[in-house]
C-alpha cells in the first residue's frame, strides 16, 4: 500500500484536500491518512466545516510515498508555524515525491523545497511567490508540473488533475480516466495546459448579444463564419460589429474565429487520438494545411508540434513546462455556456 497524507495550515481551502482525497480514496492501493499541524484531530478549512479524523502531524508514523500540502488562506498568510515547515522539511526528504495544490505551494517554498525548481500556484499568486521566494522558478500558466520529485499545481480544481496525473502515473492511463468519468470528469487534462485560456480572459464583455454569440460560434464551428454573417446574427452592420468585437475582445472578427477554432483544435488533441485532417475538418478549417497556417500564426508552433509537446508529457516522466499553451471548453456545451 502506497501512503499518501494530506495536510495543510488551517484554515485550509477545503477542495485543494477533498478533491485529492477523492482522487486517491477511488485508487487501487492507497492508504490515505488526513493530518493537522496542531493538535487537534479535525482540520479547519475556509468555509467553516471542520474535516474530521485528523492526524496530529507528531502522531503520522511510518513511511510516506506521497505528501500533498493543501493551500488556502493558511497558506496565504505569509505566517507559518516553524514546527510545521521543519515537519515538510524533514518529511519531504523521506518521502517518494511531494505535491503541492494551489497556495500550498508557499509552504514548499518556506521549506526550501522549491529553491532552484519550476513551480507553479494559482495565477493571483505567481508574482507573490516569485517576488517572496526569487530562487523558485514559477511558471504562471500550467495547470500542473514536475520538476524532480516535486509536483506543484495551479488553482483548486488543478489539484484534481495533478491528483489524476499522479495516479496515473502510478496506475496508468486507464485507471485515471475511470477515476474521472467516475469523478464526471470531462476529460484528464495534461499539465501543459494553460491555468486559463485566451478566450476566457476576455469574457468580461459587457456585450450580452456577443457572449451570446460566443456560445453559439463553439457550436457551430464547420460553418462559414465570416464577419458579415456573425454581424448578421447579431444584428449589427459588419462595420459596427468589427468595432464592438475588437473594443470587447481585443481581437478583429477573424482573429477572434482563428482563436476560438485553434483552441478547440487543442482540446481535441489533447483529449482524443483523432487524426489532424479529421480535427481540422470538426473545427471548421478548410483543410489540414489551413489547420497547420493558423496554428503557426495563433501558437507559434503546429498543431503535430503541439501534439508531440503537450500530449500526456506527465506520464512520460518529463518536466511540464508552459508554452503560451491555450485552452477552451470546445463541444462541451455545458461548459460552454459556463464559461462563455
Amino acid at each position: 500500500m502506497r501512503k499518501v497524507v494530506i495536510v495543510g495550515p488551517p484554515p485550509v481551502q477545503v477542495l485543494d484536500v477533498t478533491g485529492p482525497l477523492e482522487v486517491f480514496s477511488n485508487a487501487p492501493e492507497y492508504e490515505i491518512q488526513l493530518a493537522n499541524p496542531g493538535p487537534e484531530r479535525a482540520l479547519q478549512t475556509n468555509r467553516g466545516v471542520m474535516l474530521a479524523d485528523a492526524t496530529p502531524i507528531a502522531d503520522v508514523h511510518g513511511p510516506i510515498d506521497t505528501l500533498v500540502i493543501a493551500g488556502g488562506p493558511g497558506a496565504e498568510s505569509g505566517s507559518y508555524d516553524p514546527n510545521f515547515i521543519a515537519w515538510i522539511s524533514k518529511v519531504a526528504r523521506e518521502s517518494r515525491r511531494v505535491a503541492s495544490i494551489c497556495s500550498g505551494a508557499f509552504l514548499l517554498a518556506e521549506a526550501g523545497l522549491l529553491n532552484g525548481k519550476q513551480a507553479v500556484t494559482h495565477w493571483n499568486f505567481c508574482d507573490r511567490l516569485a517576488k517572496e521566494y526569487p530562487k523558485v522558478v514559477v511558471r504562471p500558466e500550467p495547470i500542473y508540473l514536475r520538476d524532480g520529485s516535486i509536483y506543484t499545481s495551479a488553482g483548486i480544481t488543478a489539484g484534481i488533475d495533478l491528483s489524476l496525473a499522479l495516479v496515473e502515473e502510478d496506475h496508468g492511463h486507464e485507471t485515471a480516466l475511470k477515476i474521472a468519468r467516475f469523478l464526471v470528469m470531462f476529460l484528464v487534462r495534461p499539465g501543459g495546459q494553460a491555468q486559463y485560456s485566451h478566450m476566457l480572459s476576455h469574457q468580461a464583455v459587457t456585450s450580452q448579444p456577443l457572449r451570446e454569440l460566443q456560445v453559439w460560434m463553439l457550436q457551430h464551428l464547420r460553418e462559414d463564419l465570416t464577419v458579415e454573417s456573425l454581424a448578421e446574427r447579431i444584428g449589427m452592420s459588419a462595420r459596427h460589429f468589427t468595432r464592438v468585437c475588437l473594443r470587447e475582445t481585443g481581437m478583429n472578427p477573424g482573429q477572434f474565429v482563428d482563436r476560438m477554432r485553434v483552441e478547440a483544435a487543442q482540446q481535441i488533441i489533447d483529449s482524443s487520438s483523432r487524426g489532424l485532417k479529421e480535427v481540422a475538418d470538426t473545427c471548421g478549417f478548410k483543410s489540414a494545411d489551413a489547420m497547420r497556417r493558423t496554428f503557426l500564426r495563433v501558437l507559434g508552433v503546429t498543431p503535430a508540434e503541439y501534439a508531440k509537446r503537450f500530449k500526456s508529457t506527465l506520464a512520460r516522466g518529463g518536466s511540464l513546462l508552459n508554452c503560451n499553451v491555450l485552452n477552451c471548453c470546445n463541444h462541451v456545451v455545458a461548459s460552454a455556456h459556463c464559461e462563455l
